[in-house]
């Protein structure tokens, strides 16, 4: 297993202006990591070819890996010309991927609120949602590069609307970016959904959620609601109410042992979260 971070985990200190990308990497490379994953929020890549190629440096000054490149997409928000235009700017990113040099790369494919998101909706995108997700791979190919969606966002977030689109989009090079946490914001267990997803994992996010009954009193700002009105809000992973050792055995005994990245999205401070995120998650790897 190598652990590193995700570059969203500290999206709070890149707006601020505390530290760049650049930044993210020297401190993740401090703090032990092993690979820092790409995700530009709070800086772009597309139109700074020039970051690009002080990340590849960086990387190399590190002996950092760059594990993923992760970006937001949706085929699913206009007419055919939309999609079409879409398409090619998710090519584009693809590009951006292999000048990172990295081979895995998650694209977004729609993004719908819970009461958008019912099964008989998705029945009537799925084609479309095959189409470009088979298009962006086919592309990819040409890099050696894996292509992958990741269970967030509400509507593609339940395990078999996931599993049911790796399958009929059925290329070798199309995965799933998996995340420990973000199966409850459709109220889906989590451990028994990391079983069903284990043979398309690409790569991991590990995350933790504080989670109270839709009952309980509104706990107020930070808070936000799942598919079925219960309220969670992100946590220092290892301090939240995810089972955690429980799901990571899972992915440790299928034999798993690619990179997994810390995802930190709650309402401390980014820093001293991830790195006890970090520290947390690393010791419980490694007592199981």
């Amino acid at each position: 297993m190598k652990l590193g971070m995700s570059s969203y985990s500290l999206a709070n200190a890149i707006h601020s202006g505390e530290m760049t990308i650049l930044d993210v990497m020297q401190w993740t490379k401090d703090l032990g990591g092993e690979h820092i994953e790409i995700v530009p929020v709070g800086y772009t890549l597309t139109d700074n070819p020039q970051l690009v190629e002080d990340i590849v440096n960086k990387a190399n000054e590190l002996e950092l890996d760059i594990s993923n490149y992760a970006i937001g997409a949706d085929f699913l928000s206009g007419d055919e010309a939309a999609f079409d235009k879409e398409v090619e700017r998710v090519k584009k990113e693809v590009d951006i991927a292999h000048q990172l040099g990295v081979k895995r790369m998650r694209h977004d494919v729609s993004f719908k609120p819970p009461h958008e998101a019912s099964i008989e909706q998705f029945d009537q995108d799925l084609p479309q949602i095959v189409k470009a997700c088979q298009i962006i791979a086919d592309y990819a190919k040409q890099y050696d590069i894996v292509t992958s969606l990741e269970n967030h966002g509400f509507y593609l977030q339940a395990s078999d609307r996931i599993n049911l689109i790796i399958a009929k989009v059925d290329r070798p090079n199309f995965g799933h970016t998996l995340d420990t946490g973000n199966f409850v914001c459709v109220d889906e267990d989590p451990v028994s959904a990391v079983q069903k997803c284990l043979t398309n994992i690409s790569m991991l996010h590990v995350k933790d959620f504080y989670i109270r009954p839709a009952s309980h009193a509104n706990p107020g700002e930070g808070w936000f609601g799942s598919a079925a009105g219960n309220y969670l809000r992100g946590a220092i992973t290892g301090h939240g109410d995810l089972p955690l050792a429980d799901i990571l055995k899972v992915v440790k005994d299928s034999g798993y042992d690619g990179f997994v990245s810390i995802e930190f999205e709650g309402m401390e401070e980014c820093k001293q979260a991830s790195k006890i995120s970090f520290q947390n998650i690393k010791k419980l790897w490694e007592s199981l």
